[in-house]
């Protein structure tokens, strides 16, 4: 068992940053065992969709929408994983999800809003 903790979100205008970091804890053998960690976000009516995402060896995918603006990184040593986001849109406005991977299960945290008005 993994369980994630995310911070970070909140109210930004168009244009602005925001910084959400995700705690993972668990046993020794499961924290251990988390391959690949990531962001996901649901917009209002609109199904949960892949942010970014970063393996065990620093490897990163983002989405078309976010790349060149949000940057994810992972400190193993802390079992954390950020997501930077720069020039935020009106449409990255999301409930946005910590997820980790463990041995072909998936994690999820609870949720932190992101809201980007003009």
């Amino acid at each position: 068992q993994v369980q994630l903790v995310e911070s970070g979100g909140g109210l930004v205008h168009t244009g602005g940053s925001l910084a959400l970091s995700c705690a993972a804890s668990g046993s020794f053998f499961s924290i251990n065992a988390i391959d690949t960690m990531g962001w996901y976000r649901q917009p209002p009516g609109r199904q949960r969709e892949l942010v970014a995402s970063i393996t065990r060896g620093g490897s990163t995918i983002y989405a078309d929408s976010v790349k060149g603006r949000f940057t994810i990184s992972r400190d193993r040593a802390k079992n954390t994983v950020s997501l930077q986001m720069n020039s935020l849109k009106r449409e990255d406005t999301a409930v946005y999800y910590c997820n980790a991977a463990v041995f072909g299960s998936h994690y999820w945290g609870q949720g932190t809003q992101v809201t980007v008005s003009s």
